[in-house]
């Protein structure tokens, strides 16, 4: 859902601190960077994490969302300090296609009619092999959309609410139309902001890219498969700060109301938000104590309970 910047306040930042996420030199984008990896099928997501630190002689890559070793499209790799900020993804909406076959013949339309019924607030039972606990949970089914039904084949794009197993998904309605069903393939086309018209880079790309950086100097296309940590957030809504706020946050402190420039539109009470300076760099995340009426309101007292900060104190000066 698109939205838009509302401003509380009028302010201006101070050009001499901090610095915009796209003009970053080059050393201070890898280490602040992200990767938006197409995943091939065979290797696990851990794999593609050493792989990566390898290629680019790091000390620490995380991913964003984990897929299973068969499992193709989007992985986000965070690099060195954004491997933090590339938690926030952990919680973002996916997309997949997937191919999934019935185990006997079926008309269309009741394979059509049973897709309608699984979109919306479902029930699943995490499979076994799985990191979390078994029990039932619901999950959001944002649409299901059939591309093609080829004898015993569907072939559907789905976006989801993260935590949702697609694999359960197709056994799931493979019972309710009464013949079973497995997922044959899966794509991952989206995590969050990501998708795959957005630097979407392979490991090949990756390589020569670095290959570029270190035996000629040229950096131009390392900055076309490395993207600044401050997308694992887009998906997010906003909080804009002043200059005077940011280290505070940086040093622990909740957001106050008198640090707010500006804010999305569409923030609810307990909704977890993005925090950035004016310069569009990532400080923190937190849950909003507020609505965004509300914060615009507000003319005293905290907005947001800072859980997470990605930004080192000290960038910004001390107004504290």
């Amino acid at each position: 859902m698109k939205t838009k910047l509302i401003t509380k306040t009028n302010s201006f930042t101070n050009p001499e601190y901090g610095c915009k996420p796209d003009e970053r030199p080059i050393e201070d984008l890898i280490s602040k960077g992200v990767i938006n990896l197409d995943k091939t099928s065979g290797p696990t997501s851990h794999e593609i994490d050493s792989w990566v630190k390898q290629i680019l002689n790091l000390n620490k890559t995380g991913h964003g969302g984990t897929l299973d070793p068969k499992v193709t499209g989007i992985l986000p790799i965070g690099l060195e300090d954004a491997t933090r900020a590339i938690q926030l993804l952990l919680t973002a909406p996916k997309e997949y296609v997937c191919l999934l076959t019935l185990h006997q013949d079926m008309d269309e339309n009741s394979i059509r009619h049973v897709f309608k019924e699984f979109t919306g607030k479902i029930y699943q039972l995490p499979p076994v092999k799985s990191a979390v606990k078994r029990e039932l949970r619901t999950r959001n089914i944002y649409y299901s959309t059939i591309y093609e039904i080829n004898g015993r084949d569907v072939l559907f794009r789905i976006g989801c609410e993260a935590g949702t197993y697609v694999r359960t998904y197709c056994h799931n309605i493979g019972e309710a139309l009464g013949v079973g069903a497995h997922m044959a393939e899966l794509r991952r086309t989206q995590v969050g902001s990501f998708n795959e018209k957005n630097n979407l880079a392979t490991l090949q790309d990756v390589t020569d890219a670095y290959h570029f950086y270190i035996e000629d100097g040229d950096e131009s296309y390392l900055r076309e498969v490395i993207m600044p940590m401050e997308r694992a957030a887009d998906y997010l809504p906003k909080i804009i700060v002043k200059d005077s706020a940011v280290d505070a946050i940086c040093h622990g402190a909740d957001l106050a109301s008198g640090g707010v420039v500006q804010l999305s539109d569409n923030i609810s009470k307990n909704d977890f938000v993005a925090i950035e300076t004016l310069k569009g760099e990532l400080i923190g995340a937190g849950n909003s104590l507020y609505s965004s009426n509300d914060i615009l309101d507000a003319e005293n007292g905290f907005v947001v309970n800072v859980s997470k900060v990605f930004m080192k104190p000290g960038v910004y000066p001390r107004f504290w």
